[in-house]
């Protein structure tokens, strides 16, 4: 996920980039309203935006941004007035967040704002086939099948592959997957992790269905 911080201020962007970044996103920073319009495209999923901008208003931001796009955008300023926070929703915002905030209860803001705006699930005969279509992921029955037989997985075991199937073809954080499949940014889960990906590929009769990327995390690959 990329997410587009608009920020002026060079303490507050670069401690929300540090902490973004260990919890497995990627970022851009704009300190202007210019820049963050530039910067601005179909890979941005989050807007983070500050309203005290040195080149314009950040209420009439969100409003050029909503009128590109669609994209999440998620106000995060030091106004707490009722009334700002009026104009920014009506503005097109999806979310107002006052500063100072809990940056975990920012985080849980910013995976809610994501999930609604992702598309509907899958319709109930939809399937993603994974290794030229000797394994196959059942999304909606919870089922993996390789060659055709039913392989039983446990519920965090398909939970992981699941995760993984939404990002194709791209390596997803360790930080991510416990996050998503355990509910908690605790690192302590990644030994458990580990372990339940060593199971998956023993359980499916393949090391390729899941990639290392060292350093990283895991991939999906064959998707």
């Amino acid at each position: 996920m990329r997410i587009l911080i608009v920020e002026d201020d060079d303490r507050v962007a670069a401690a929300l980039e540090a902490f973004l970044a260990r919890s497995g996103y990627a970022t851009v920073r704009a300190s202007d309203g210019a820049t963050a319009l530039s910067l601005l495209g179909a890979e941005t999923e989050v807007v983070l935006l500050d309203l005290g901008l040195p080149d314009m208003d950040g209420v009439d931001l969100c409003r050029r941004i909503r009128g590109r796009s669609e994209v999440p955008i998620m106000i995060v300023t030091a106004r707490n007035q009722v009334a700002e926070r009026i104009k920014g929703l009506r503005a097109g915002a999806d979310d107002f967040v006052v500063k100072p905030y809990d940056v975990h209860e920012l985080l849980a803001r910013i995976e809610a704002v994501t999930r609604r705006s992702r598309p509907m699930r899958p319709e109930p005969d939809a399937r993603v086939l994974l290794l030229g279509g000797t394994l196959e992921l059942d999304l909606v029955a919870r089922q993996v099948r390789v060659d055709g037989a039913p392989i039983e997985l446990t519920r965090k075991e398909f939970d992981i592959i699941a995760v993984l199937a939404r990002y194709p073809g791209v390596a997803v954080p360790k930080e991510r997957l416990i996050r998503e499949v355990w509910n908690t940014d605790w690192r302590g889960f990644g030994h458990s992790l580990e372990v339940h990906v060593g199971a998956i590929r023993k359980k499916t009769g393949s090391r390729g269905v899941i990639e290392t990327v060292r350093g990283v995390g895991y991939r999906l690959v064959g998707s």
